[in-house]
């Protein structure tokens, strides 16, 4: 039944699409009713595959070699369910995002509809070429929403980029499956021959994962594409990428290394290493941004990295045989893939709203916003807490079994030299979160707080209910997580067997049933303190103060975006240094003046592109062999003959 309910969901979510590019109001107004009933549907089909046995669904394909297999089971359902909940949030919030423009909102519905539906697909094939044609599906959809708003260069380039960058790891991707296919003879997702891992063929496959999946997840250094992209989609695109669509890359990368029967150590420990790399460097990124989607972009960089943190500690501990730390950092790099669509969504979303009421993503364009869209305001701190993992909220639980998980293998005292990287777990954990409490103070603090920095800002005004109302079930969603963990309990427990399941099973209630004490005292404490410091302010007496003859705050006095972070960025200035405009020398009093500064992505901006353009203008030199001469092409054929004669020889 989880099958077919999850194939239903998936097929009305693409229809909905499909009438949204249909001439008539009608037609487009019955979208968002299609592609939520769609994803109620399969959220219910998801449900059931969390909570009982695999169900399988076979249908006629006329691809040769190819078989149309829906398998739902526990992990594939886990990854298919925050698909199902971003796209009836999305078609929600994209009913009121573009009202006005008819062309572009058919554009937007009608590929997003094809995304959400393939984006399910993948997660629930169950044969290995449906998984790459509902992959590449996906990544088409993607290009053409990336791309919406095409007469803006920086989105051309943000498309492009994307696609160049998706179908280079479906070249990886070929290539891994076609090896799969040999070594087990059938275009399923089966068991691996025994000890395969620690042979070559082995680690050329885990090389192979690493590189495609690990660009569709935005692992660093394999991200390059990600910010744009992310910043240049629709609002609820951005929040359907990051939150979903990033997450395909974890879950094929999680789906493959559960094909080998053992994992040796040298698996977990670049996994390991990646993580840690990926969750400092996203987040340090992320503080350098002045672009409102990007530093949400770079945050997903940031949680890929402690998703990954934790399956590597999970591996390395299977490896080792401790079934305790394994099971505790599966469950929370899982917990932690779910929390991550949700409060980045809820933040995406948010965003949103504020980009749509002030017309601009620049961070120190916005301000004064809580006065004038106290709902927005809410959700994107509701957002900002969750996603520095501070309790009462979810992003709290699963970072936290992710600690917990690294101080067990700490104390376990093993003696092998890959277990003492898991010593580095905790506190790069710490300093990610830090330094993401830091980014959000200012990202909150210049866009929600003070007084308006533009005219536009100070026009601001709450958006429409509707854009509301999708963010509603998401916040609702980081509370319920965070104060009542111990439901997801037997849950994650299932889904964790299906990645190791040489591993015997593990009691997660302990820990689960710790984390939710501690957000509920966290919550009655900030309750109590609300309701207090909310009476003491009733009481106050206000009046006039000397001022020494200030008279009042200018716009322009604020701290920028840029000033409150630049003692931290400056910290990380070896790995990502910033381009400053800056006027040399200044009068005494100057008529005006200027200062600008950005920081350019360090593996896209400072490596791949020059290496890019330096292979272009190598090339380029090739034209003078083509001289349309007879006599030079046989002399050519001649010498190169030669050559491999004489290398046969050696």
């Amino acid at each position: 039944m989880s099958a077919q309910l999850v194939l239903l969901g998936s097929i009305l979510c693409i229809a909905s699409g499909g009438l949204a590019i249909l001439p008539g109001k009608s037609f487009i107004r019955t979208t968002p009713v299609m592609i939520i009933t769609g994803a109620i549907a399969g959220l219910a089909g998801c449900w059931i595959g969390l909570t009982s046995a695999t169900t399988t669904l076979v249908l006629p394909w006329m691809i040769p070699g190819g078989e149309f297999r829906i398998t739902v089971d526990a992990l594939s359902a886990f990854f298919a369910a925050p698909a199902f909940l971003m796209a009836g949030a999305g078609g929600l919030y994209a009913e009121r995002y573009w009202p006005a423009d008819r062309r572009r909102a058919a554009w937007v519905r009608g590929f997003f509809g094809l995304l959400t539906g393939s984006l399910v697909i993948v997660m629930v094939a169950g044969h290995t070429i449906l998984f790459l044609a509902a992959w590449e599906i996906v990544t088409i959809s993607a290009f053409f929403l990336v791309g919406t708003e095409h007469e803006a260069p920086e989105s051309r380039n943000a498309a492009w980029l994307y696609l160049a960058a998706s179908h280079v790891a479906m070249l990886a991707l070929f290539a891994m499956i076609a090896i799969l296919h040999a070594l087990t003879h059938t275009w399923a997702f089966d068991a691996l021959p025994a000890g395969l891992a620690s042979l070559p063929i082995g680690r050329v496959i885990f090389a192979l994962a690493i590189f495609g999946f690990g660009i569709k997840a935005g692992l660093m250094p394999f991200h390059v594409w990600l910010p744009g992209a992310h910043a240049a989609a629709p609002t609820h695109v951005s929040a359907m990428m990051s939150g979903v669509v990033i997450k395909m890359g974890v879950y094929g990368l999680v789906r493959t290394l559960s094909l080998f029967d053992e994992i040796p150590y040298s698996f977990g420990t670049t996994l390991l290493v990646l993580g840690i790399v990926s969750s400092i460097l996203g987040v340090a990124f992320a503080l350098a941004q002045h672009d409102l989607k990007r530093l949400l972009a770079y945050h997903s960089i940031e949680n890929i990295g402690i998703i990954v943190c934790g399956l590597g500690i999970g591996f390395l501990a299977e490896a080792h045989g401790s079934a305790r730390v394994a099971a505790l950092a599966f469950a929370g790099a899982l917990l932690h893939v779910w929390n991550h669509g949700l409060f980045k969504a809820l933040l995406f979303l948010s965003a949103g709203s504020a980009i749509h009421a002030t017309h601009t993503r620049e961070i120190d364009r916005m301000g004064g916003l809580t006065r004038r869209m106290p709902w927005t305001a809410l959700a994107f701190l509701t957002g900002a807490i969750a996603i520095c993992g501070l309790p009462p909220l979810n992003g709290f639980v699963s970072e936290w079994l992710i600690y917990v998980s690294a101080f067990t293998a700490v104390t376990a005292r093993e003696a092998d030299w890959s277990w003492l990287l898991v010593f580095a777990v905790p506190p790069a954990l710490a300093l990610t979160g830090a330094l993401a409490l830091a980014c959000f103070v200012k990202a909150f603090g210049a866009v929600f707080l003070g007084a308006p920095r533009a005219a536009a800002a100070a026009a601001a005004h709450e958006s429409p209910l509707g854009m509301r109302a999708a963010m509603m079930p998401l916040a609702a969603a980081c509370f319920g997580i965070g104060l009542a963990p111990t439901l997801l309990g037997p849950m994650l427990e299932r889904v964790t067997a299906l990645i190791a399941p040489g591993l015997p099973g593990c009691d997660l209630a302990g820990s689960l049933q710790g984390v939710q004490t501690s957000a509920i005292t966290v919550a009655v404490v900030a309750a109590v303190a609300f309701g207090f410091v909310t009476l003491l302010s009733r009481k106050r007496r206000t009046g006039p103060t000397w001022d020494c003859g200030y008279a009042a705050a200018v716009p322009r006095a604020q701290y920028t975006a840029s000033s409150l972070a630049r003692s931290i960025t400056g910290v990380f200035a070896w790995a990502m240094p910033a381009v400053v405009h800056a006027p040399a020398k200044l009068p005494l009093f100057p008529r005006e003046a200027s200062f600008e500064s950005h920081v350019p992505d360090t593996v896209l901006d400072r490596a791949l592109l020059p290496a890019l353009r330096f292979s272009e203008r190598l090339i380029s030199y090739a034209r003078y062999a083509q001289s349309a001469r007879v006599q030079f092409y046989i002399l050519s054929l001649g010498v190169t003959l030669v050559v491999l004669l004489f290398w046969s020889a050696l």
